[in-house]
């Protein structure tokens, strides 16, 4: 696929909802125009509006452009080459998972297992029975844990391994550890899958991996890699090297053509669901084998504080010394209760990440203080029994996307891939309506209308606009009409980003 020239019209298109035909024209990487197609038509195509190839659409209807808000993307890439640990429902079945599709000739890497509701416990030994030397390190789902046989551990550098599984912080820093493929390899299928979510209209992406994502993009990019939006976010540990750039949140990064952004400054405060460490105000149920194998306290377990309130406050401040906005990774209804204390105390603009369990009444503060939540929506899907199992005692909200429209604060969806698929229309199927995808309805009152779906899957653009970036997507169905089961295989004839195709207009 072509570049597209500096002016083009795309003519006969409509607005999801709406039958009215427009003709737009794209120059400088915006929308330029937009006028009626009937008389734009009887004109012959752009009269006096100048010149450029035409394009026609054929009455297909026309949307911003979908940007995941939150993606690991140097995982996102890693982990398609990983062991498929989703379906395992036990701990044993997992050691089965790996025995059948393990290559003795070198490290059995899986992931995506969930063990929140597994009636047994995963154990190193239950590894080294299975696997003796042969080293295996299996990931989690949600990242936030992992589990190893003896030679895995030390293979992470783990000398005094765990007897089960290693959560939060010691796990992240092992992660690090773990061999990584070439660069290029990475590079090669993050690009593949890059593609394929501009098919599915991607424009762009948020990328909170915990590395140096700033040099990394940089040398896809140099590498020829898809042209999308690119926000690179920042760790603390990395804030000096990036501080020395000079980029503040927003910044374009010289070379990329305008389309790679110095992000937020990421920072993590507590844990997540399915590892039992998100920080709640109520605490886990006790007396069940997992709260004594996390090292639970028997009832009184809030989950894992990663950094506290004064902690959070500092860092805060260093965000806003160098220019950055802060993104807060809070999942727990007492985490996100810190942050926005925080939020509220320091004034800075920023985003907490998930907001998976939220008090009625700091939903209203999301609002008033101007913090966007951003959330995903697959994980409703992903996550429900096990939310049910040990959040169905909190008065909180679960997953408060309809809560969070109705206070009127800012939400932006994403995946956070690779812990849920890289596809905008799941996630937009799974905020509209749950019950076709989990069999029941789950918290119904939280769910939303398509147009709002896709507006926060759109940096809340809800509609094409003159003056507008021209990341576009181009439907063969109008979405506001598509059932949730429609909306995950809608036909996307093409996808743009700055006016140029990334998906679907074939070179001429």
């Amino acid at each position: 696929m072509a570049d597209n020239p500096a002016s083009y019209w795309l003519v006969d298109v409509r607005r999801p909802g709406r039958p009215r035909r427009l003709d737009l024209r794209v120059a400088g990487g915006r929308v330029a125009e937009i006028v009626d197609h009937a008389v734009d038509h009887a004109a012959g195509y752009g009269a006096g509006y100048g010149t450029g190839e035409v394009i026609d659409a054929e009455g297909r209807w026309i949307a911003p452009g979908l940007f995941d808000g939150h993606v690991h993307a140097t995982q996102y890439a890693i982990d398609r080459s990983r062991i498929d640990l989703s379906t395992a429902t036990s701990a044993a079945q997992a050691v089965r998972l790996v025995a059948d599709s393990a290559v003795r000739g070198g490290p059995a890497i899986g992931a995506r297992f969930r063990d929140g509701l597994w009636p047994d416990v995963p154990t190193t030994q239950l590894l080294d029975d299975e696997f003796g030397a042969f080293p295996v390190v299996l990931i989690s789902g949600d990242l936030h844990c992992g589990w190893a046989n003896s030679a895995g551990w030390t293979l992470l550098g783990i000398g005094d391994h765990p007897a089960g599984v290693l959560r939060e912080k010691s796990w992240m820093d092992a992660l690090g550890r773990l061999p990584a493929p070439p660069a290029e390899r990475i590079d090669a299928v993050l690009d593949a899958g890059l593609r394929e979510a501009a098919g599915r209209g991607l424009v762009g992406l948020r990328d909170f991996e915990f590395a140096d994502n700033l040099t990394s993009w940089e040398r896809r990019r140099a590498g020829g890699g898809v042209r999308l939006r690119i926000e690179a976010g920042i760790i603390p540990e990395l804030l000096a090297a990036g501080a020395a750039r000079g980029l503040h949140t927003g910044d374009q990064l010289p070379g990329s053509d305008g389309l790679i952004t110095m992000g937020p400054l990421k920072v993590l405060i507590d844990g997540s669901l399915n590892t039992r460490t998100a920080y709640c105000h109520t605490p886990y149920p006790g007396g069940d084998h997992h709260g004594d194998h996390h090292g639970d306290h028997h009832g009184d377990h809030h989950g894992e504080l990663v950094i506290d309130h004064d902690a959070l406050i500092e860092l805060m401040q260093v965000a806003r010394q160098h220019g950055l906005q802060i993104a807060v990774h809070a999942i727990g209804d007492r985490a996100n209760t810190i942050a926005l204390d925080c939020f509220a105390e320091t004034g800075i603009r920023g985003r907490i990440e998930h907001a998976q369990l939220v008090r009625p009444g700091d939903v209203l503060r999301f609002a008033e203080l101007g913090v966007v939540a951003g959330m995903q929506p697959w994980h409703a899907v992903d996550d429900w029994r096990v939310a049910d199992r040990y959040w169905a005692s909190t008065s909180s909200i679960n997953f408060p996307f309809g809560s969070m429209a109705a206070a009127g604060a800012s939400v932006e969806f994403g995946s956070d891939a690779p812990v849920a698929p890289l596809d905008p229309w799941g996630w937009i199927a799974a905020a509209v309506d749950r019950e076709p995808f989990i069999g029941r309805p789950w918290h119904a009152e939280e769910q939303i209308d398509v147009r709002r779906a896709m507006a926060w899957s759109a940096l809340g653009r809800s509609q094409i606009e003159v003056g507008q970036p021209a990341d576009l997507m181009v439907l063969d169905e109008d979405p506001y009409a598509a059932s949730v089961k429609e909306l995950l295989t809608i036909g996307v004839w093409a996808t743009a980003v700055a006016g140029h195709w990334v998906h679907g207009v074939e070179e001429s």
